[in-house]
């Protein structure tokens, strides 16, 4: 009847109310009534032709091909672009128009970006085996480096209107963790693992309620996820045990600085800034001397933060994260006007809504602060 009555404040507004309205709406309820017994008694022989399949023994399989999957997905024949493409289809699961979505191209585009990752790995001649000696190692670090960059899309994204997407950022650490479940002695791969983890802790405080950034220093550390911190910090102190310390190790490290520290003034800049210093060395990116200037700022003082922002100025300049930490710094240094310029030509240059506006307030609060 429920259902009678609905149809007829569909149709009656249309067709106009019937000369008999009770005896539409019995006559409609007792055809409903009739479709349902109907689905019910279909349902019910479809039931018992299932319950009647004699279904074959099988042997189950004693293991999980996945790694494997993981390992021919990040073949070194393949772009980054493509091998994450790959990756997150083949592997994680996710279908071609969700990883569109994620990486905001057409769903075509990325059905022919993961179309050529197959036809390069078919013609490289690479088997579905688990690869050995150097083949393996090789193989490792660049399934490390593919989901390095998924988890960073994930954890700060480039475009789109929110700083992070989360469905990204925990499919990576599930792969990482895959990955670490059949490498337990790969301390790199435990090292990145930590890493995912000792940032993700603090993704509940990373945004208020109405979405805008809330920076480190000020989030409320009583919404870090310590149980994430706690399993970070232990698979890094492993993964320090094992062999020479690495890329992803360093940066696991510098997370767990922050994450040790009970509130921002109780962090231990110093040690930051010697990390980031070993980090350096190790990649050589100008983007990690860029992150090195904020601790030295924060470590040494502003002015000479920028002298390290300076250094990688012909490298990086332009860019809204290097436009973003000068202005910080000259903010901090005392400078709001110029450091307002800064701010403002980051925010025009930043691809994520989010970031753009967390730039753009900033920006105007200093050159409010500058009239008053």
């Amino acid at each position: 009847m429920q259902e009678a009555l609905l149809a007829a404040a569909r149709r009656w507004p249309v067709d106009g109310v019937p000369d008999e309205p009770r005896a539409w709406l019995v006559t409609t309820a007792s055809r409903r009534l009739v479709d349902v017994w109907r689905s019910d008694a279909a349902r019910r022989e479809r039931e018992a032709r299932v319950i009647a399949w004699e279904v074959p023994a099988y042997d189950p399989v004693d293991h999980d091909d996945s790694l494997t999957l993981l390992l021919l997905c990040c073949h070194p024949s393949l772009t980054p672009a493509s091998a994450i493409a790959l990756t997150l289809r083949a592997v994680g699961g996710l279908t071609t128009a969700e990883i569109a979505r994620a990486f905001l191209v057409p769903e075509p585009t990325m059905a022919q970006r993961i179309s050529r990752a197959k036809a390069t790995v078919r013609a490289s001649g690479a088997r579905f085996r688990m690869p050995s000696g150097e083949d393996r190692a090789d193989r490792v670090r660049s399934v490390l480096h593919v989901l390095y960059l998924v988890y960073n899309e994930g954890y700060a994204s480039t475009h789109g209107t929110t700083v992070q997407r989360t469905d990204l950022s925990l499919e990576a650490i599930r792969l990482t963790r895959l990955l670490v479940d059949g490498l337990p002695d790969h301390a790199e791969a435990m090292g990145l693992l930590a890493l995912m983890l000792l940032l993700e802790a603090r993704s509940p405080a990373r945004t208020d309620e109405t979405g805008a950034i809330v920076p480190l220093p000020e989030q409320d550390r009583s919404r870090w996820d310590r149980a994430l911190v706690a399993e970070g910090l232990a698979l890094l102190g492993r993964a320090m045990t094992l062999e020479a310390v690495g890329q992803y190790q360093l940066q696991a490290a510098i997370a767990a600085v922050h994450d040790r520290a009970p509130t921002a003034a109780d962090t231990d800049w110093g040690e930051i800034r010697t990390l980031y210093g070993l980090l350096e060395q190790v990649t050589g990116n100008p983007v990690v001397t860029l992150n090195r200037a904020v601790a030295v700022a924060m470590a040494d003082g502003p002015w000479a933060g920028l002298e390290v922002v300076d250094e990688v100025e012909d490298r990086l300049g332009g860019t809204h994260r290097w436009l973003a930490v000068r202005g910080q710094l000259l903010e901090m240094a005392g400078e709001p006007v110029h450091a307002a310029a800064d701010l403002e030509r980051a925010a025009a240059t930043a691809t994520n809504e989010a970031e753009r506006r967390h730039l753009a307030t900033r920006a105007a609060a200093l050159r409010r602060s500058t009239r008053s």
